[in-house]
């Protein structure tokens, strides 16, 4: 996942942001609402954790405004507030899940994986293709079976590939979702990693094709659909 951090309490955000990084994510940090703008802006993400109270402005108005534009990012309220009139508007504007501080880092990670897989149209913690299997809870991919031993952005690269299966992922699309924004790597990281990633899944039935100008697209094998 793609994560951009909205909170202003540097302790915080850096909890978060580390234990995320070591679930093998990528995570943006924004510590007012106009560094979010900029982030939304310029990039695309697979989850936002929003606090309430910014130093410019209320949460959950940047979160309506945000729906009002169409844009369907999922969210997850993070606050200290623990009324439930806050958490009733919180979801009223378009949030799709509600966390109160003090909280458990673990929770918040499932809660997080809960709301992705949601919004992939998956309800298990396990995506399969053939005969590969990416469980994103336990971080583990096996092939007809046999686990196959990943590193934490070729596990990124293919969660991005089995998530979208069919779909052409543009290179800079996954070199976001790789390094983020603020990534030293260049473009060609990103066919080094995939070049890798081909290697690991000789055996699978997931093949990963390069569009010359487009990108990159994971497709089943026509002899594993059949």
């Amino acid at each position: 996942m793609r994560i951009l951090v909205v909170e202003d309490a540097e302790d915080v955000a850096d909890a978060i942001g580390s234990h995320f990084v070591r679930q093998g994510h990528v995570c943006d940090h924004a510590a007012s609402l106009a560094d979010a703008e900029h982030f939304l802006r310029v990039g695309d993400y697979d989850l936002v954790i929003l606090d309430i109270n910014l130093p410019d402005g209320s949460g959950l108005k940047f979160l309506r405004d945000l729906r009002g534009a169409k844009n369907d990012v999922p969210v997850l309220v993070l606050t200290a507030r623990i009324q439930v009139d806050d958490k009733v508007d919180a979801l009223d504007f378009g949030a799709d899940d509600y966390l109160v501080k003090p909280f458990d880092l673990r929770e918040l990670g499932a809660r997080a994986r809960a709301i992705t897989r949601r919004q992939h149209g998956v309800s298990e913690a396990a995506l399969e293709a053939g005969n590969l299997c990416c469980n994103l809870a336990a971080r583990t991919v096996t092939v007809g079976g046999e686990e196959i031993e990943l590193t934490r952005r070729e596990f990124i690269l293919l969660e991005a590939f089995v998530e979208n299966i069919n779909r052409v992922l543009q290179k800079d699309e996954l070199h976001s979702r790789l390094f983020g924004l603020t990534g030293e790597a260049g473009l060609n990281a990103v066919e080094l990693y995939v070049a890798r990633l081909r290697r690991k899944l000789i055996a699978a039935d997931v093949e990963i094709k390069t569009l010359r100008g487009l990108g990159y697209q994971a497709v089943v094998k026509p002899m594993a659909t059949q």
